[in-house]
């Protein structure tokens, strides 16, 4: 056994779902059946549901708590080519402030919560309880890496983990101007979504964001189809407009998360109802 497949499996009896690096830190890549996108990529694929390809395959959705495939033949054969090993923080509920520089670590000590801290190679991550969108570049030398997003293990670091606060949170929320997205295509047209979109009014959007998150809340028993019923009522209506922002996603998948629903279930809810309505990303 590889001694990255010793940490591998360490991380998934943690619960952090790790995956493997080849030289470069970038992920192995895709199996031959998904080369050159043939597959639709993932997490947009083709067809909605989890992809089964039996190498590491399409990056950070490959990584897996699951010891069946981290053993397995394909996988043991990356391991023992890997430089290195990666983790999806999303996946483990909690996200990852890069810091790149000096400057943004001495930025970080004076606006963020102490937190755990991992040493890296030019500068620092710090680790928080709680998972949200990634971005890359929110501030000069800043990335945030969680959702949909894989980073370096480098150790447990030092300190105690702290939960995400909303000072991290408000690094991805854009100008609303800016966080309008240009109109979607779609394969098969939204009843009621012809000529000037109406939700551009504010209280028509929050209105149908606050009604998603209560019925998320207040859901008994299947909360999993609840919320990907929840996630596709709000895509076909504001998901080709562009008025949807990455604020009200985060408050949704907050809903979910609350209801015991994984950050990795989550997206993989609103990855199937995007993939539903033929919309490649909001």
């Amino acid at each position: 056994m590889s001694a990255h497949l010793r940490t591998a499996l360490g991380l998934a009896v943690a619960g952090v779902p790790p995956l493997p690096l080849r030289v470069g830190k970038v992920p192995f890549g895709n199996c031959p059946p998904c080369a050159k996108n043939a597959c639709g990529g993932r997490p947009n694929m083709k067809t909605p549901g989890p992809c089964m390809c039996p190498n590491p395959c399409h990056g950070w959705a490959a990584a897996t708590i699951n010891p069946g495939i981290l053993n397995s033949g394909p996988w043991v054969r990356a391991w023992r080519e890997a430089a290195g090993v990666a983790y999806h923080p999303g996946g483990a509920g909690f996200t990852v402030v890069d810091l790149d520089n000096a400057e943004a670590i001495a930025w970080a000590r004076a606006n963020l919560p102490a937190t755990r801290t991992v040493q890296t190679t030019r500068g620092e991550h710090w680790l928080y309880r709680g998972a949200m969108q990634s971005a890359n570049a929110v501030r000069p030398g800043v990335d945030i890496k969680s959702a949909m997003q894989y980073a370096r293990w480098l150790g447990s670091g030092t300190g105690a983990m702290a939960a995400l606060p909303a000072v991290v949170r408000a690094l991805t929320v854009r100008d609303p101007s800016a966080a309008r997205r240009a109109p979607q295509t779609l394969s098969v047209p939204l009843s009621g979504q012809q000529g000037e979109c109406p939700h551009r009014t504010p209280t028509y959007l929050e209105r149908g964001i606050t009604m998603a998150e209560q019925r998320i809340t207040n859901a008994r028993g299947a909360v999993h189809a609840t919320v990907y019923r929840m996630f596709l009522a709000v895509l076909s209506t504001h998901g080709r407009c562009g008025c949807l922002t990455e604020t009200q996603t985060a408050r949704l998948f907050n809903a979910a998360q609350a209801k015991g629903e994984s950050p990795r279930h989550c997206t993989e809810a609103w990855t199937n109802a995007l993939t539903t309505l033929g919309l490649s990303h909001v």
